[in-house]
């Protein structure tokens, strides 16, 4: 717990205790799993709904993309700067009892447009979540600590999607689709509760203040045991102009969308690290939702047996690249500041023929090593990249900062990606269909990717071929997205040291 209940008031300086911010720094991780569980449950079970709802993978696609993007993005700024000004706790609390109703909602959904509605509406509830939290998390850990900090809440990424897959599978194979939506949604008003109940709003600059008081005492003591210049110099160079108050910093306008843009993306080094992670990412949605449905359509797996297979290996690869892409950053950038990009540079150019082998092996069992292996170095791009852009900013840019990174990163990657992997499965299934001697569209031959009700056993066979034919090569076409992103990264590192000195300059000045 905090051991001061002085953070009531603005000018307030209280002492958070390292399990009290661990304690919160793991409330937002379970916020963030269940964030993620709504989210991507939609790849586990989208293959029941392809059937039922007999729909193209294009329209799959749009379900898990732009339909939930496109709120979930434009919101996210105005609520972020709502975030500047006031609580950050009750932003998000109330963010999570709204997704959470909207999810458990898609279960009652009878069509199409009903379920693309609330999943709509899933995205307004999401909007709220990470730029407050991130902001949160920068004022409750120092900069020397935010990769590490910020890659254990991008935790909840791996972790929402094992969990996810697992459950979601499961209900879905031995209840419906409906009931999957309707019990993972729920819970997450539980977490709402507790974050309100337990996470107390940190005054603004709380962890760089404390910092900056550390500094000036360890100056302080080498100027006592170091007289002369010697311990002048010391004094002057470890103790700079002390941070603004809490008070004084919420007393100041935040600064301009402009200016948090322009600090955002207006250095070569923060522009390709905007670009490598957005590129990252539209490969990770694009070819994450397709995932299992690949498994049920080339290797013959049932839902549930599909969801624990891609929930584990999920779960286990991506949540260990997570956590060390940020503590292997914070380490090396102690060296040097080029590591925030080399990380993620080498995790994703390696990763890209690990991927391709994956998903080119006749059984599941001869890609699975190469898969977890992958997911390890791919997802070591999360935590440097928002090390990096938390570190750039001030104290009152951090939350509209990310949900402008996030605005452009989701309406791209996640508003566009599942739809344009969906896009390309059609296109390639359409052509393994003709291929094989269709003489009409595949969408109409095979609805759902099966042969029509009552069609010849053999019709159906060839359409459930002619779908796994186009998934694997849909998932391959979007795989090598991922060494584009890598080398994004590879060029942020080329000014990344000077851009981030100057960003440094630029709040002190």
């Amino acid at each position: 717990m905090a051991t001061t209940e002085a953070q009531t008031t603005p000018d307030a300086h209280p002492a958070y205790t390292p399990a009290y911010k661990t304690t919160v720094l793991w409330l937002l991780v379970i916020a963030y799993t269940f964030n993620f569980i709504d989210r991507t449950i939609i790849s586990t079970i989208g293959q029941a709904i392809k059937e039922d709802l007999k729909l193209t993978d294009e329209q799959l696609g749009w379900l898990g993309g732009l339909s939930f993007a496109l709120l979930y993005t434009t919101l996210g700024i105005p609520i972020a700067r709502l975030a500047e000004r006031k609580s950050r706790v009750n932003i998000i609390t109330i963010a999570i009892v709204v997704w959470s109703g909207f999810t458990a909602l898609c279960g009652l959904a009878t069509s199409y447009v009903q379920l693309l509605l609330f999943r709509v509406g899933v995205g307004v509830g999401e909007a709220g979540l990470s730029p407050p939290a991130h902001s949160l998390i920068s004022d409750y850990f120092e900069p020397k600590k935010r990769a590490s900090a910020l890659s254990i809440y991008a935790f909840g990424i791996p972790l929402g999607t094992m969990f996810g897959a697992i459950a979601g599978g499961w209900i879905a194979q031995n209840v419906s689709w409906q009931a999957a939506f309707m019990l993972v949604g729920l819970p997450g008003i539980a977490v709402a509760v507790a974050i309100k109940l337990i996470v107390k709003e940190p005054p603004r600059g709380w962890s760089d203040r404390q910092l900056a008081a550390e500094t000036a005492a360890a100056a302080q003591a080498a100027s006592a045991e170091t007289p002369g210049a010697i311990g002048r110099e010391a004094s002057a160079a470890g103790a700079p102009n002390p941070p603004l108050s809490s008070a004084e910093i919420m007393a100041t306008k935040p600064p301009s969308m402009w200016a948090v843009t322009k600090r955002l993306f207006g250095s070569w080094g923060m522009f390709h690290m905007a670009a490598g992670i957005t590129l990252a990412s539209f490969a990770g949605y694009g070819a994450g939702q397709y995932v299992p449905p690949y498994l049920i359509r080339q290797y013959g797996m049932d839902l549930a047996t599909a969801g624990l297979l891609f929930g584990l290996v999920a779960g286990v690869a991506n949540g260990a690249g997570t956590l060390l892409g940020g503590f292997l950053t914070d380490w090396a950038s102690k060296r040097n500041l080029r590591w925030y990009a080399l990380v993620p540079a080498i995790g994703l150019l390696i990763a890209t023929p690990l991927y391709l082998w994956t998903f080119t092996r006749d059984t599941w069992q001869a890609g699975v090593g190469f898969w977890l292996l992958a997911g390890v170095l791919h997802y070591t791009y999360l935590g440097p990249t928002f090390g990096v852009v938390q570190n750039a900013m001030d104290v009152r840019m951090r939350a509209t900062a990310v949900a402008i990174l996030f605005f452009v990163l989701n309406l791209i990657a996640l508003g566009f990606g599942p739809p344009f992997t969906g896009w390309l499965i059609d296109q390639f299934a359409q052509n393994a269909w003709m291929t094989a001697g269709g003489t009409e569209a595949f969408k109409a031959a095979c609805p759902g990717g099966l042969g029509p009700a009552g069609a010849p056993a053999a019709v159906d066979a060839a359409c459930k071929a002619a779908t796994a034919v186009g998934t694997r090569l849909g998932l391959l076409g979007t795989t090598l997205i991922y060494a584009w992103a890598g080398l994004h990264y590879l060029l942020a590192a080329i000014t990344l040291p000077r851009d981030i000195a100057r960003a440094k300059a630029a709040q002190s000045a």
